[in-house]
């Protein structure tokens, strides 16, 4: 159930999400060591995001994982900025990014919960 969620203000060309979300997705399965699929990814650009008072390229990144290992936190933060860096030109001192470990009883898919 490895979410990921993207919002960025880049706006995407239409003919690059789909390559976008698909190097996400990967990136996302070989950092967590998961199945890509039961990986989801989720991707809001042209959004209206202000960051340290500019409007220069940014994004807010949302990694949701059963089971996410806090340890390896600065690890993943490392890959996803790079990621938004290769595919968003977002530097990464323009990235925030989220963290979650859901308990499995708060996290539903398939008419029930993990």
């Amino acid at each position: 159930m490895p979410t990921l969620r993207i919002l960025t203000n880049v706006t995407v060309a239409p003919d690059a999400r789909q390559a976008l979300l698909a190097r996400a997705s990967s990136a996302v399965a070989e950092m967590l060591g998961k199945p890509e699929s039961y990986v989801m990814v989720v991707l809001e650009e042209g959004r209206d995001i202000v960051f340290g008072g500019s409007f220069d390229p940014a994004a807010y990144l949302e990694l949701k994982s059963l089971g996410l290992p806090e340890d390896r936190t600065p690890d993943f933060s490392r890959v996803l900025c790079e990621l938004m860096s290769e595919l968003l030109a977002v530097p990464p001192g323009r990235v925030y990014i989220e963290f979650a470990s859901p308990p499995r009883h708060l996290f539903g898919w398939n008419s029930g919960t993990f």
